[in-house]
């Protein structure tokens, strides 16, 4: 039985049929952009969050830029993020005229490295910081680099493309956050039915010249008192997300059950799986295991010849990459983040993803595992 990597057609009972109507009642009262559908959105993802404001956004990499122009970043400031993210991260600053440093993970959560992080602040003074919650949970020590940042005056986003829905000590992990941002990529957990993405906001004044920056840096309709562009939120996908809202906590529950049975299951295979730290209650986002990386290529092989999807999230360090070099202020490290990138392999993980398919998925990997350590008996080495 082939299993693919993610399935976006597992819909609830009714979930298209109620789709359908909404789609007619907008198209019918021509509501596209913006207007009632998105503020409703807005709202109740502010409410379920705990935070003070969301603001809707055209995709999750206008919104990390969206943010970093409320922060006043630009020309000449220097932004930190880790080594281990996906480019857009990357990219965000570099669109807003700023420069990159990367610093890299803490291997024991795969998250920004604390310490080298304290280190880069001393040492290079950057205007902000750029905190990824990789992997659907955050950093262990995510309050006392929330705490650094503040002392030493350096602006904290978080960017929480994979972190919806995450808890951390018993609350969402935005609501101390100063700013974050969100991905409704339609792979997400909480997902759009095209790109969009949300700020999420402390201050209600940072999160009006957000909006206002969203859309054109209007005041009134052909007044414009900021320069910004179009990054509004379409009701299309605003009411395709409350939509999915009502099911989320459902969602949520039958990925973090996988989550955990993949975790329990190839520990019994020697298969190493990365978790998240203690305080934190994860958000299903991805399986992550982590494989030799001499061994991974054999692995993925014969989940191939299995038909069973697999990703690698991510593939390459932000400072490797090809367009990184002439954008970089420093790098810090990279040594943890090269070597996840090397060993990362990401089994299928998804709403409505079923025993059976776990069940295959497993038994790919039992075989794929049996299959390296006869090569290794053998020969010393594996075979390609």
């Amino acid at each position: 039985m082939a299993v693919p990597f993610i399935d976006l057609q597992r819909f609830e009972p009714g979930f298209l049929d109620r789709w359908a109507e909404i789609c007619r009642r907008l198209s019918v009262n021509t509501q596209f952009v913006g207007g009632e559908a998105v503020r409703g959105f807005e709202q109740r993802l502010a409410e379920r969050l705990e935070v003070a404001a969301v603001v809707g956004c055209a995709n999750g990499t206008d919104a990390l830029q969206l943010a970093l122009r409320a922060m006043e970043i630009g020309a000449g400031d220097a932004v930190i993020i880790p080594d281990a993210t996906f480019w857009a991260t990357f990219e965000a600053v570099v669109n807003v005229g700023a420069r990159v440093i990367t610093v890299d993970i803490d291997p024991a959560d795969q998250q920004l490295d604390a310490d080298l992080l304290a280190r880069a602040i001393e040492r290079h003074r950057p205007k902000a910081v750029i905190l990824v919650h990789l992997y659907g949970w955050g950093s262990a020590r995510l309050d006392e680099i929330r705490g650094l940042c503040r002392t030493q005056g350096v602006g904290l986003l978080e960017d929480g493309a994979q972190a919806m829905d995450v808890a951390w000590r018993g609350a969402p992990i935005f609501r101390d956050a100063d700013l974050a941002t969100l991905s409704f990529y339609p792979a997400k957990v909480l997902g759009a039915c095209g790109d969009a993405g949300a700020v999420l906001c402390r201050d209600p004044a940072r999160a009006e010249t957000v909006r206002r920056l969203g859309n054109h840096g209007r005041s009134r309709h052909y007044q414009h008192g900021l320069v910004g562009w179009n990054s509004r939120m379409g009701a299309f996908d605003a009411a395709y997300l409350d939509l999915a809202l009502d099911h989320l906590t459902a969602r949520l529950e039958h990925r973090r059950r996988l989550a955990a049975a993949y975790r329990e299951r190839l520990r019994t295979l020697g298969v190493v799986s990365a978790e998240p730290p203690a305080g934190y209650v994860e958000n299903g986002y991805l399986n992550v295991c982590l494989i030799e990386p001499a061994r991974r290529a054999s692995v993925e092989a014969m989940l191939r010849v299995r038909g069973i999807g697999f990703g690698n999230v991510y593939p390459g360090a932000m400072s490797q990459q090809p367009a990184a070099g002439r954008h970089l202020e420093a790098q810090l490290g990279g040594q943890h983040a090269r070597h996840l990138a090397a060993s990362v392999l990401n089994l299928p993980l998804f709403a409505g993803m079923t025993d059976a398919e776990l069940d295959e998925v497993i038994d790919g990997m039992h075989a794929a595992m049996r299959g390296i350590h006869l090569d290794f008996s053998v020969s010393g080495k594996v075979s390609p």
